[in-house]
């Protein structure tokens, strides 16, 4: 279903969600009976959008840690001084006039897949801060840790085909991936290793030698004595979250597609070869095997990005292997009718400075920078926004995290106003202030 046009009078199309629902002042508040009535037309409208079904089934959170530089990958500006374009060069994509830096030709290719932001912007130079802007669409608060998408998504969500619903590829990348003021019980389940390593296996994932089925299901009756022991005495998230934990270990341990889901050696050979045997093209593969079998969303990094000496070097170094892998995934999404249904995102904490350095890099730079979408919804083949002429700051349509995460949630189904509790009671929505950003949209 899609999001209902609105045509409430002005006094209740500037309401939040939560505004209509405290409105319990609608028959005291001096308005007329018709005004009433088309208030509560438009609460009946609401309700219909709150119950939308999003386009997106999943999400798979590719973050390049660091701060990537949008000048050298989907925002160069060829016709600047080469003190601010730098000395790489550009490759065409598919879309006319649209150029990316000279390390993804494979992924410009495929651009006609999907929608590059341009116009991304916020205010936290720090990568501690600027990352939890990009894990949680908020700015950070001494007072309160926000959840991440993926804990968010875990929590209105819950598991699907006995696999976990938020997956760290290899592990937990930062405090702020976490499940902020949610229950532990919504914390990512991390691999623990790397799947581009030798005899990859997920931490916890087997039964410990000398462990069959029978004492499995006898140490797992016994643990569930001693849960229920201690939660009739005292309540807490760590006995609660624990419990959770248990149970999602025995539904993996259990599940042989939950397990296989987590086996790369299963791919076809030709096909890895294809996403590259490296750490970009396994973490790729496995992120697409992982929602595939029923993940909700899966974030995995590659490679660092904070490259305040010698950025061609670095961008030469690393890029390919992702311009390979990225560009494969998309495809592979596509050929298994994966790709509607899947919203794939690759961002970072923030750009660099418009000016090359005196060490032949760029510094941390928040005030614009680019982000890549596909799929689940995301319209293809597109370009939002636009940074001025030497990609300092957006020209037109800027864009902040709240905006895009409001955006994404979206594409869910998931409405970002909605409140969640905070320790305390303390209702805290899920976004603050973001809007849709319809013009992406499929």
């Amino acid at each position: 279903m899609t999001q209902p046009q609105n045509c409430t009078p002005n006094h209740f199309r500037n309401m939040s969600r939560r505004g209509f629902l405290s409105v319990g002042v609608l028959a005291g508040a001096g308005l007329t009976l018709p005004e009433l009535l088309r208030g509560r037309a438009a609460m009946a409208e609401l309700k219909n959008y709150e119950n939308f079904e999003g386009t997106a089934k999943s999400i798979i959170h590719i973050f390049l840690p660091g701060g990537m530089a949008h000048q050298e990958s989907f925002d160069p500006k060829p016709y600047a001084p080469i003190e601010y374009r730098g000395e790489m060069g550009q490759v065409q994509t598919k879309l006319d006039g649209v150029l990316f830096g000279d390390t993804l030709s494979k992924t410009a290719a495929i651009a006609d897949r999907l929608t590059i932001v341009r116009s991304m912007t916020h205010g936290e130079a720090a990568h501690e801060r600027g990352t939890h802007n990009m894990f949680t669409g908020y700015k950070p608060s001494p007072a309160l840790q926000f959840p991440s998408i993926g804990s968010v998504i875990s929590h209105e969500y819950g598991s699907r085909n006995n696999l976990p619903p938020y997956v760290c590829i290899p592990n937990q990348p930062n405090e702020f991936a976490g499940s902020g003021y949610l229950s532990s019980a919504f914390a990512p389940f991390s691999l623990g290793s790397d799947p581009a390593a030798g005899g990859f296996k997920v931490r916890d994932l087997n039964l410990p030698d000398g462990i069959d089925d029978s004492r499995f299901a006898t140490r797992r009756s016994a643990l569930e004595a001693v849960n229920a022991y201690f939660q009739n005495r005292e309540k807490s998230d760590q006995i609660t979250a624990m419990d959770t934990f248990y149970e999602s270990a025995y539904s993996l341990i259990n599940s042989p597609e939950a397990r296989d889901a987590f086996d790369i050696e299963k791919e076809d050979a030709k096909l890895r070869d294809e996403y590259g045997r490296n750490q970009a093209g396994a973490r790729m593969i496995l992120a697409r095997r992982l929602v595939e079998a029923g993940c909700r969303l899966v974030n995995l990094t590659y490679g660092g990005w904070d490259m305040h000496n010698n950025i061609v070097g670095g961008f030469r170094n690393q890029m390919p292997p992702f311009d390979q892998a990225f560009a494969r995934l998309i495809t592979d999404l596509e050929e298994r009718g994966l790709l509607d249904e899947t919203l794939v995102m690759v961002s970072s904490e923030f750009g660099r400075t418009p000016k090359i350095n005196g060490n032949a890099g760029r510094d941390h730079w928040p005030k614009g920078f680019s982000v890549v979408l596909a799929g689940g919804g995301i319209k293809r083949g597109s370009v939002y926004g636009a940074s001025d002429a030497t990609a300092t700051e957006p020209e037109f349509d800027p864009i902040g995290p709240e905006n895009l995460f409001t955006t994404v949630y979206h594409c869910l189904g998931i409405i970002s106003d909605k409140e969640l509790m905070a320790p305390g009671d303390r209702p805290i929505e899920i976004v603050n202030g973001g809007e849709v950003i319809k013009e992406i949209l499929a």
